[in-house]
This record gives structure tokens, sequence and C-alpha cells, in this order.
């Protein structure tokens, strides 16, 4: 198919289109200075407070990432304060440790502070200031900045160290939500709570409590046979998980006994530890106290707290 020959334009027709397009461009100049100028007029009119909103901004920025890295700072001293009074303590250097540990307890409500109160008064009890020691975990108890934990740990030492001038009623309002299964307190706790419940002539409360502990394995295996002799006493059947060991070790029938192992006879004297087996020995046996060890862990470590022994109903 051919094409149809654009026919030339006239003179006319020519100067018509450059006109046209000599509007075109200076309509777009028009819209261009336009555009311009209210660009001109946003920025006179809004640079100044944007500006502002942007310097307040980065300053903002800058003072919290500031306050994090000073927070930082103080926690770091704080917690090397904290373990060097710990060392005097080993030491047995109390003057020395009492006065660091007087600086971290005025330090607030940090957690570094709650501990430094709660191993001062656990320095009491080892001086036998029963009563001052007993006051100064009830202000912890009291303090409602400190952490949960704490407060409850010291709750619970609190009420051991006054546990034979409470009435029962007063013991089980105090240990009766740590006593809880699964509760970071809960054998401790539950060991009170349940000679509370005895003095209170309530057997049926305290027997499955003392049962409950003694098949707790997560207990420390001291407190579960204290609550399992008790808990047999009482006629509540606590030993089903001492049974299966009984009678996995019984002979099967049929099969020979068992040689007796030879009995070699003891050394006449056992050999000097080293020194390092002797001071590794030494600080175990001193965190293995019922009073300092609970209140110079890790913060947050939940290790169920030493309780005294239980007494017959």
């Amino acid at each position: 198919m051919a094409l149809r020959p654009t026919p030339p334009q006239t003179r006319a027709q020519q100067l018509a289109a450059q006109q046209a397009q000599q509007g075109d461009a200076f309509l777009r100049e028009v819209e261009d200075a336009l555009r311009e100028d209210q660009m001109m007029s946003a920025v006179r009119r809004y640079g100044k407070p944007v500006g502002a909103g942007l310097v307040l901004g980065l300053a903002a920025l800058g003072g919290y990432l500031w306050w994090g890295h000073h927070q930082e700072q103080q926690a770091a001293t704080r917690a090397e304060q904290l373990t060097i009074a710990l060392d005097q303590i080993e030491a047995s250097r109390t003057d020395l440790a009492n006065k660091t540990l007087d600086g971290l307890a005025a330090g607030g409500d940090s957690g570094s502070a709650v501990v430094a109160r709660l191993v001062e008064a656990g320095l009491l009890v080892t001086q036998g200031k029963a009563q001052d020691a007993a006051t100064r975990y009830a202000a912890v108890a009291a303090d409602a900045n400190a952490p949960q934990t704490y407060r409850d740990f010291a709750t619970l030492r609190q009420v051991s160290l006054n546990y034979d001038q409470m009435k029962p009623e007063e013991v089980v309002a105090k240990l009766k939500p740590l006593a809880a299964p699964g509760a970071p307190w809960f054998g401790a706790a539950g060991e009170l709570l349940g000679l509370a419940y005895l003095k209170q002539g309530k057997k049926e409360l305290a027997s499955p409590l003392f049962g409950a502990i003694a098949k707790d394995k997560d207990q420390p295996e001291s407190l579960r046979a204290r609550v399992r002799q008790v808990a047999s006493q009482l006629g509540f059947d606590a030993v089903d998980d001492v049974a299966r060991p009984i009678e996995m070790n019984a002979p099967q029938p049929g099969a020979a006994p068992a040689a007796a192992a030879p009995v070699e006879a003891a050394p006449a004297s056992a050999p000097a530890p080293a020194p390092a087996r002797a001071a590794a020995s030494a600080k175990a046996a001193k965190v293995a106290t019922p009073e300092i060890p609970l209140m110079v862990g890790k913060p947050g470590a939940a290790t169920p707290a030493a309780a005294p022994a239980s007494t017959q109903p």
C-alpha cells in the first residue's frame, strides 16, 4: 500500500506552528518560575522550624546515647565495687567490706544497691545480730523498687530469723505466695510454711506440701530428706521416688550374687592438698554457708535458700 505524500505546508502554516512552539516554551518557563517561587516561599515559611526540629532530634539522640553509655559505666563500676566487697569478706576484713557495701547501698534502687543491702544483713547474722539483720531484710522486702526476686528472698530470710517470735498466721501470710510449686523459693518457703500449718493443726495442708517438696528433684537433697521424714510421720507417701532405685539395685532371680568389692586399708595419713586445691576448698566451704551465698549470687539467680531444720510437730 502506497503512502500518500505529505502536502507541503504553506507559509502561514509554518508561522502558526512556530508561534505555537514559542507559546509552549513560554508556558513552561512560567510554570518553572511559579514552582521555584512556591518552593522559596515554603523554605522561608517552614525552614527555621524544620531546621530547629532536626537539631533538637540530633541533640536528643546524642543525649540518649551518652546516657546509655554512662549507665553502663556506672553499672560496671558498681559491679567491680561489689566484687571488691566480697573479696574483703572472704579475707575477713569486714570493716572495709562494710564501708564498701555502705557506699553501694546508698546508690539508690539499682540491683547492686539491693544486693549490697542483703549482704550487709547477712554479715549481721554472722555477727550474731539477728534482729538487726531481720530489720534490714524487712526493709528490702518492703522496697517496691527492688527486684521481686530479691524482695521474696528478703521476706524468706526475715521470716526464718523471726520464726520463733511470729504467729503461725503471720508466717502463712508472708510465705504462702512464695511456696507455690515451681517458684524460686518453693522448697525453703514451703518447709517453713508446712511447719506453720502444723502449729495451726492443719495437717491436711502440711502433709501434701511436704510431699510435693520431697518429690521435687530440683530441691537440695538435704531438704528433701528432711521433709520426706516429716511427711512419712504424718502418714503421707513421699518415698515413691526412692523405691525405684532400691528395686533396681535388688538382685534379679537366678542371677549370681555380685562379688563384694575388696576393702582396701585406708592410708595412715592423707596427703596434704596442694595450695591451689586448699584455697579452692576453703572458698567453696565459705560459699556453702547458709547466709552469705544466697545474697552474693548473681542478680536474678533462683538458688533455693537454706532453711532451718524442721522440728517435729
